[in-house]
């Protein structure tokens, strides 16, 4: 059976997938679909950087503005969706473009994760999101690093349902919920690029994203998040970004000391990600997002 072809482009936030990803799409009659946990939300665009219509340049985007922020949306949920946006794509004849940074979104696609779901146990779900509250964030996360390291490792600690589930797979299963990912052999025929910057270039292009963020108005986009009814203890709205956003309007900060501290997590964030994509993986072709289009690598791809 002859594979997919699907064009991934991965790294770390402001490394400019983005972009990139627009360019490639538009050179190779491509669509993009996007692997950004935080796209899924409408109304959340300034703080999660989304493209804009225009940024998009006509190119069809998927994946972006299908929930709101209340929603959630199960890795699994994802996986099937995405899968669903390749097929549709591949059958009109044109290239799927799967850009993001989102390390568990790209490799369940990639490496076609079999992703246990099981019945939710409400009961215990309803305690340890309890405990979460009660002892924060953090601290629940590293009581996850002391009972499956490799899975806390992957799991941003600012996203307790992510750590939760986990929790939950562990006690009603008493295995780890990183042994019971199961994999399979890809479907997809894979040309990944992984957006490659200096980490001092980085960390200056995260800061001025995010100056731009409040610039643009992320205080009153977040603003009228909260006027809608949506609780600042949502996944969503406890992304970096958004909850510095919600302690300042609700006083625990000012504005500045709140900005100081998007900067900071994203640098942390960014350092996460290299969990995800090593550039020692031999898989992932290294490249400054401006080469893009021209890299020799694509033309033999595309002669497949």
């Amino acid at each position: 059976m002859n594979k997919i072809p699907v064009i991934f482009i991965v790294g770390p936030t402001a490394s400019g997938k983005t972009d990139a990803g627009i360019r490639l799409a538009k050179k190779i009659s491509g669509e993009v679909i996007s692997a950004d946990s935080r796209y899924l939300y409408r109304g959340m665009n300034i703080g999660t950087a989304k493209p804009t219509m225009e940024e998009r340049q006509g190119i069809p985007h998927w994946l972006i503005d299908v929930a709101d922020p209340d929603e959630i949306w199960s890795l699994s949920l994802f996986k099937k969706a995405a899968d669903e946006a390749v097929l549709d794509i591949h059958r009109r004849g044109k290239i799927p473009v799967i850009v993001g940074g989102t390390g568990q979104y790209i490799r369940c696609i990639l490496e076609g994760w079999t992703i246990p779901e099981g019945e939710p146990d409400h009961r215990l779900r309803d305690s340890l999101e309890k405990w979460g509250n009660e002892i924060g964030a953090d601290e629940l996360h590293r009581k996850l690093s002391r009972l499956d390291p490799e899975a806390a490792a992957k799991i941003e600690w600012q996203n307790m349902r992510r750590t939760i589930r986990a929790l939950e797979v562990i006690f009603t299963s008493g295995q780890k919920f990183s042994s019971q990912r199961k994999t399979a052999e890809s479907p997809y025929n894979a040309l990944i690029y992984g957006m490659k910057r200096e980490r001092s270039e980085l960390y200056n292009r995260i800061d001025q994203r995010v100056d731009q963020m409040i610039t643009a108005g992320l205080v009153e986009e977040t603003e009228q998040l909260l006027s809608k009814g949506y609780s600042p203890d949502l996944p969503s709205m406890s992304a970096i970004g958004y909850k510095e956003m919600c302690d300042y309007l609700n006083k625990k900060t000012v504005l500045e000391e709140a900005t100081q501290l998007i900067k900071f997590r994203t640098h942390n964030f960014v350092r996460r990600q290299s969990n995800w994509f090593k550039e020692s993986d031999p898989a992932i072709r290294w490249i400054v997002p401006e080469s893009i289009e021209s890299d020799e690598s694509l033309t033999k791809f595309m002669e497949q």
